[in-house]
């Protein structure tokens, strides 16, 4: 019996972690170094660098321990938007995630600034800023989505930072990252209304209603694609631009979506939709390999 305590201890751990997620950010980074940056270089080059590897885990640790404080903070509204998903104060304690959530902010600089003094300061701002958002600016409209949707773009810059590089492919991914990033931490935003209305959450659809929240998305959409094409057509890779293009169809099939949407079920579609799309974005770059 206690042997099994242990183990559900374990599996919520990794789900207050989102362990889902951590696995894309990993994946991200590699791709990023494998595909962009060292495309030109076999796989074992980055596979055996184990400075990067330090640099990847550090990363990953971070947003763990921003998963962590974002549902320390959140209990009462996650108690009315997803009762049946709650583990903080449920399963796992308060103040044991408190520690979890210092101790493993700390392991996380403390790598970064192994691999080099500037990797420790970015991932010191990424955890102070992951602590700020759950603190605060997840209540405020916009800062909040912005400053999520930044930190997820940051996650392939940051391998700019290593490389000591100025590549535009590695751009044009991070812009791809943070503006479907955004695009879904509105929807979530809209999805989890109910809860941030009776708390106090100042978000975009609890100050402006559903229906200008979905006009404002559309204005945000409309730049980001606009701006997307024409990074793509400076990088002049015709298999990117197949590839993105046909993206283009599902991408138009979310914006139809979209437009029809009016539950929460509804959003909370959108937002797993917008999940795949970000892995299919990282599946492109492995055509620049080949």
């Amino acid at each position: 019996m206690q042997r099994r305590s242990h183990i559900q201890l374990l599996v919520d751990a990794l789900r207050l972690s989102r362990f889902n997620n951590l696995v894309i950010i990993f994946i991200t980074q590699y791709a990023g170094a494998i595909f962009l940056l060292n495309s030109d270089q076999p796989v074992w080059f980055v596979a055996g660098d184990f400075r990067f590897f330090v640099l990847v885990l550090s990363t990953v640790i971070i947003a763990a321990a921003g998963y962590y404080i974002n549902d320390y903070y959140d209990i009462k509204i996650d108690l009315i938007n997803k009762p049946d998903r709650v583990i903080v104060g449920n399963t796992i304690k308060r103040r044991p995630v408190m520690i979890a959530h210092t101790t493993l902010n700390a392991i996380g600089i403390l790598l970064g600034a192994v691999v080099s003094i500037w990797i420790g300061a970015i991932n010191l701002v990424c955890a102070f800023l992951l602590w700020w958002y759950s603190n605060q600016l997840k209540r405020l409209p916009f800062i909040g989505n912005f400053v999520v949707a930044l930190l997820t773009g940051s996650t392939l810059l940051v391998l700019l930072v290593y490389y000591q590089s100025l590549d535009l492919l590695t751009m044009v991914f991070a812009l791809f990252a943070f503006g479907i990033t955004l695009i879904r931490e509105i929807i979530k935003d809209i999805e989890d209304m109910e809860g941030d209305a009776n708390y106090d959450g100042l978000t975009l659809p609890v100050v402006f209603g559903l229906r200008k929240t979905k006009i404002i998305l559309f204005c945000i959409i409309a730049p980001f694609f606009s701006s997307l094409v024409v990074f793509l057509l400076q990088v002049r890779n015709q298999y990117l631009l197949y590839y993105f293009g046909v993206l283009t169809i599902p991408f138009i099939y979310f914006l139809y979506k979209l437009v029809l949407a009016d539950t929460k079920k509804h959003f909370s579609y959108l937002s797993s939709y917008c999940k795949w799309l970000i892995i299919a974005g990282i599946l492109s770059m492995a055509i620049l390999k080949f």
